[in-house]
């Protein structure tokens, strides 16, 4: 073992590697129930591959087609019937593409964008999330694209997640209204279909049948032999699995464990639990506290069973059960990146199968920080939970208490796993201790841990972050003179709000995309999160005082220690004048920073030539101001 200082230790995770990898999205089985399909992200572009048997994957989509659902911030990008894959296009269209041969067709107009296709139990029309970037709702369209689509049924704000029942009689969807989030409060709403003249179904009636402005419902999916409706509910205070018999209208409540077996609905097509062929069985994923297991509900003898084969992933995502019994999911650990994995049974005992991985995989496990689940009390005593990563090398050590790293998530609503998170591995490996903060308002810990949050951003999160840091410093695990704070997006905005309130506590911050101003975050954001700091901050122009209180920008002033900033050029979400601001701020007062645009990224940085100076010029300026400071 060499010594060297922290932070300079030589590092297998290089910039490349983190920027190049694959984002895996999504993942469905083809009706013969062997062939799998999923869908990545390779840069900007989104491409749909498949799979038979043993065979090689196969790429089904190319150029100038990029599948990718943009309603809201994305997700749904496409579903798979028969021997056809009906996907989104980046364009706004729907597309229709063989699972054989051919090039993909579009079966709608460029108008607006799609999201979630769902294919008639028929195989003659798709009913899809539209918007036009103001009114949301269910379209249709017949599969082959011969007429034009049809508005189904508008009304409410948002809408996801729409499905047919077997029988193609009904539909389930969820639907929310402003200035509720969907993990606020839903609806979870059952239509029964008619037929017109020229045979286009129609809604006859809509009913309500789980859900309020004080429950939030996700997922609606019915049993394939239409007797049951199954869905997630937090009504109890987690989200829980519940069955709606159609017959009886009788809800049952099937899961009862301090977990959550839904997720916060922040894009389409998100999929916590899947059915069996048989209807006797669902496979569900349940998050304990961040690490997520799979597991397996009999409805005959109403008792559940772990399912072991996937026992080497601690995070897993997007289930999907096929018609012969196999189970894929997309599944990683902090020392596994991505990959798509499949199970031939619920019942098998062998290893997982691998169908695809995000990344090369040749760095050794030994060499990668073993992440760990923590948990501090905060400023008042409650109890916050993180993702630990101490500093990781096989070469290299150091004297003394490292660095740390203090990353806050995005969101706010939001949660770290114990999945492969690359920034956490980029700089664990280089000597700095990491921690992964969970803050008051994150998913995961049930709803009232979620709803710590409501009126406190700016508050609760900024104390939680440096009650976590303090934790690690009393355990001789983080040096205090060297601590760092960095985030995207509302992490951002937990960055400034931290150097406001806190000055000479972090001795640097690392901002992406960050919050600066709530003001214009409230008046300037995309439809899906106009009234999201109603809940979080509060509501205008009543609350004006609040907002300005905790604005970063107009507190800018207080901000002394370095900062570097980093922005899309065509982010709609947090625009470009926020950071730009406090730059000027920075830069009048003569406050160490720096500030850098990438043209061609929005909200979220995707191509490899960005992340990889992003990540280059991040260590540098921590080398300098924090290691070397």
């Amino acid at each position: 073992m060499q010594v060297k200082a922290y932070g300079t230790w030589s590092s297998p995770v290089d910039v490349a590697t983190v920027a190049g990898g694959l984002r895996l999205n999504d993942v469905a089985w083809a009706a013969d129930g062997s062939t799998l399909v999923w869908s990545e992200r390779r840069g900007k572009q989104g491409v749909l591959v498949a799979q038979t048997g043993t065979d090689a994957p196969r790429q089904l989509t190319m150029p100038p087609l990029s599948v990718s659902g943009r309603v809201g911030y994305g997700g749904g990008d496409f579903t798979v019937a028969g021997d056809r894959v009906i996907c989104a296009g980046s364009d706004g269209r729907l597309y229709r593409v063989s699972l054989e041969d051919g090039p993909a067709r579009a079966i709608t107009p460029a108008f607006g964008h799609s999201a979630a296709p769902s294919v008639s139990p028929d195989g003659r029309w798709v009913v899809y999330v539209h918007t036009d970037g103001l009114n949301d709702g269910l379209a249709l369209v017949d599969v082959d694209g011969e007429h034009w689509p049809r508005k189904l049924i508008y009304g409410t704000d948002f809408v996801m997640q729409p499905v047919w029942h077997p029988a193609g009689d009904r539909l389930a969807f969820i639907t929310w209204d402003h200035p509720n989030m969907p993990w606020d409060g839903t609806e979870l709403r059952l239509a029964t279909l008619a037929h017109d003249a020229t045979g286009f179904p129609y809604i006859e009636t809509v009913e309500t049948i789980a859900g309020n402005t004080q429950i939030s419902v996700f997922q609606p999916e019915f049993s394939p032999d239409g007797r049951l409706l199954a869905y997630a509910s937090d009504q109890t205070g987690w989200w829980q699995l519940y069955l709606y018999d159609l017959t009886e209208c009788r809800h049952i409540q099937i899961t009862h464990v301090e977990a959550e077996h839904g997720l916060p609905g922040w894009v389409q097509g998100m999929r916590a639990y899947a059915w069996t062929a048989d209807s006797r069985a669902l496979i569900f994923l349940r998050n304990t506290r961040g690490a997520v297991s799979v597991h397996r509900y009999e409805l005959d003898s109403d008792q559940e069973s772990a399912i072991s084969g996937l026992d080497d992933y601690t995070s897993l995502e997007q289930i999907a059960v096929s018609s012969r019994g196999a189970v894929a999911a997309i599944a990683s650990s902090p020392r596994l990146p991505p990959r798509i994995v499949s199970l031939e049974s619920s019942a098998s005992r062998s290893p997982a199968r691998v169908h695809h991985r995000s990344m090369p995989e040749r760095i050794p496990a030994a060499e990668l920080s073993p992440a760990q689940p923590v948990e501090w009390p905060g400023h008042d005593g409650e109890t916050i939970y993180g993702i630990y990563y101490p500093p990781t090398s096989t070469r290299f050590q150091s004297d003394g208490a490292p660095p740390l790293i203090v990353m806050a998530h995005g969101g706010p609503t939001s949660q770290v796993k114990l999945s492969y998170e690359p920034t956490a591995q980029f700089f664990a490996t280089r000597g700095f201790a990491v921690l992964d903060v969970n803050y008051r308002g994150s998913t995961g810990y049930g709803r009232a841990y979620r709803e710590r949050l409501r009126g406190n951003w700016g508050v609760l999160d900024v104390e939680d972050c440096a009650s976590g840091a303090q934790h690690l410093v009393s355990a001789g695990l983080a040096d205090a003179s060297k601590l760092v704070i960095m985030g995207g997006s509302a992490g951002g905005y937990t960055v400034l709000q931290s150097l406001v309130d806190k000055p000479g506590f972090y001795r640097a911050g690392v901002g992406r995309y960050a919050v600066a101003d709530l003001f214009g975050l409230a008046q300037d954001t995309h439809k899906f999160e106009a009234r999201y700091t109603d809940s979080l901050v509060g509501e205008l122009p009543a609350d004006a005082d609040i907002y300005r209180a905790r604005s970063p920008l107009y507190h800018a002033e207080h901000i002394t220690d370095p900062v570097i900033l980093f922005q899309g050029a065509e982010d709609v979400v947090v625009l470009p004048n926020q950071s730009e601001r406090i730059v000027a701020s920075l830069r009048a007062r003569g406050v160490p920073h720096e500030y850098h645009l990438y043209e061609g990224e929005g909200h979220g940085f995707r191509q490899p030539q960005t992340l990889e100076h992003y990540y280059n010029t991040v260590i540098d300026f921590l080398l300098r101001h924090v290691v070397y400071a």
